[in-house]
Parts: structure tokens; sequence; C-alpha cells
């Protein structure tokens, strides 16, 4: 039986627990493709579940990672869709086609097996085809299945981003500009928040944001954005702080505005906790959970970024060894960077 290298975390007490093992190549049934994979990006979501922070279900002696690009090197007879030599990213929960997700059991990299290894098999509806026009890297194809899809779910999966409006994203971390360079491609005028100086002007280099916004510098920048908007407000802020923010997200809000809740990475002290029923009422606000989401809408994400030629934010990239995947691991917990940060299988 041939063998591949596959990383696992034994008892996820630390990312340092991370081991490398060979183990048997996995075989498909009829229903399946084998994958080859050639990226994988990291997300915030990996550290916890690699410290047992994850607030969800998980299972010790995990293959960690939900975020995999790859190609098709083998197919079940019953595949039709999915041809041999296709490149394709696998959806981070496999049994979600479309609608709502149910629940956390097949999420990869967390309940069941994720995609830090040569090789992985998955079921053939669980994965989208990358058209052969794409000229995205596999390292920025990987970037598409957690942190934009979910973007892309916070701006497209409720009510959709219409040209011409605005969108704030907080901070400079992979979901945020994820859904900058998103926005951007779909004709919105774009605002970043960050701590720092240094990272704005990285991300307008590079990125190109309409304005940028130091929230140290001005500690109300929720009338900031507004102000920035000639006092018209945001009409979807992406929120990354949870309630250590969420005051200041529903100032820089329009009337009827979108607020998508992706994060709750703000501290905050529980005596001076926003009402936020109350002020999403005044703003007649629509504020919705985000969760990821479908292969359906990783699908219209796949065919948007092929048709834009987006370039999703790929900060760095490192290698498959356990001594690059651990700085991986630990250039991500830094939090220094921007973009998202991959592990390349060549």
């Amino acid at each position: 039986m041939p063998k591949q290298t596959v990383f696992r975390l034994p008892t996820r007490t630390s990312i340092d627990d991370l081991s490398s093992l060979e183990e048997d190549m996995p075989t498909v049934s009829k229903h399946e493709v084998l994958i080859k994979i050639r990226a994988v990006a990291l997300n915030s979501r990996d550290i916890q579940v690699a410290t047992d922070t994850y607030p969800m279900p998980c299972r010790d002696n995990i293959i960690p990672c939900s975020d995999g690009a790859g190609d098709v090197i083998e197919v079940g007879e019953g595949v039709r869709n999915i041809e041999k030599g296709d490149r394709v990213v696998i959806n981070f929960d496999i049994a979600h086609l479309y609608g709502a997700r149910q629940g956390d059991e097949t999420c990869q990299g967390g309940y069941i097996d994720g995609v830090l290894a040569q090789y992985v098999v998955r079921p053939a509806t669980s994965v989208v085809r990358v058209p052969s026009t794409a000229r995205q890297s596999y390292s920025e194809l990987a970037s598409l299945v957690c942190t934009g899809v979910t973007a892309w779910n916070g701006l497209f999966g409720n009510v959709p981003l219409k040209p011409g409006q605005s969108v704030l994203v907080q901070g400079t971390g992979g979901v945020s500009i994820s859904a900058l360079v998103i926005a951007k491609a779909a004709g919105a005028t774009t605002i970043v928040t960050s701590s720092s100086n240094e990272k704005l002007e990285k991300v307008k280099a590079k990125f190109h944001p309409d304005f940028c916004i130091n929230y140290k510098e001005y500690p109300e920048w929720g009338s900031r954005a507004r102000e920035l908007l000639g006092g018209e407000g945001v009409d979807h802020v992406i929120e990354i702080g949870g309630p250590g923010t969420f005051e200041q997200s529903i100032e820089a809000l329009a009337f009827g505005g979108m607020i998508s809740v992706i994060g709750y990475l703000a501290s905050s002290d529980p005596a001076k906790m926003p009402n936020v029923l109350l002020l999403a009422l005044r703003k007649a606000a629509i504020v919705r959970g985000i969760l990821t989401e479908s292969v359906c809408m990783l699908q219209e994400l796949v065919t948007f970024v092929d048709r834009t030629g987006v370039k999703l934010p790929v900060e760095k990239e490192f290698g498959f060894t356990r001594d690059e995947v651990l700085r991986a691991y630990k250039e991500l917990e830094s939090g220094g960077g921007f973009g998202k940060v991959c592990i390349r299988l060549d």
C-alpha cells in the first residue's frame, strides 16, 4: 500500500503537539475523488483547534486545517461532475451543499480529518471544480474555502451588495482583506480600520481601499466612517471584533444597513456591554451571524474570482515539513501580517 505524509494533533494542547506521520494512501469509493493537496490556507480556527480553545466540538488526533486546494488524480466510477486532472477546492463542511449549515460534525479539521496531508479523499459533491481560465494560485484558491466564502456570505448571502454601495471591514486579517478585494471588484466604496498606520499603508499600497481609519487616532471611528461617506453611513459592515466593536459598527451603519457578525476578537467590559437590540432597532439594522457557507456559495465565489481575476490576499507561504508547518502556525498566531498564511505542497 503506497504511503503518504500527514500531520495530526494527538492531544490538542499546543501547536507544538503537531506530529508528522506516514500513513496509507486513502482510496476512493464510487462517489468520491482522490485529491493531491497542493496548498493549505490557515485560519485562526486552526490555532484554536490546536490549543483546545475552539468553541465547537473537536476530536483528538485530528488531521487539522479546513482549507485545501489541489488536483484530482482519481475519480470513483459514479462521479460525473469532476474529472481526473481538474483543479479543485474542497468545501469547509463536506456535507453542506446549500442552505443553512446544520452542525459541525462534517466540518474539516475539527470534528473530521482536515486537509494537512498529501492526499485526501472527499465526496465529489463536496468539491468545486476550478475553471481552466482561473489565474489564481493554489494558495489563493485554498484561501477561498473559509475566509473567502465567509466574506462572500457576508456581502452576498442575504441582502446582496450592489455596485456603488459601501463596505467597512475591521482589521487586516484574512476575512477582512478578502471582503475588501471582493467588495472592490463588485464596485463598492471600501473602508478599512486598523490600529496600525504601517498596516494601513501596506493595505493601501496593495489593495487600494477608498478610505482607511486608524481607530486609535479616531476612537469614535463609526462617526469618522460616516463623515468620510458624506454623512450617509456604511451599507455593509464586516464585524470582526464582536462586543468590543459593535457599538461603533452601528454608529458607522446607514439606516437599514447590514452587519455581518464574523468574529469576537476585541476585548470588552461586560459591565459596559452595549444594548445591541436597541442600537439595531434605532438603525433598522440587519445583524446576521456568519458561519462560512455551502458548496453552492463556494461555487459562486470560484466563478466570481475567475471572471473578475481577483487576486486573493496571500501574505506568506511555508513548506510541508513539520518545522515549516509550525512556522506557519506561529506566523498566524503572531498576528503581525495581513492576509492569509498558507502551506504549499510542491
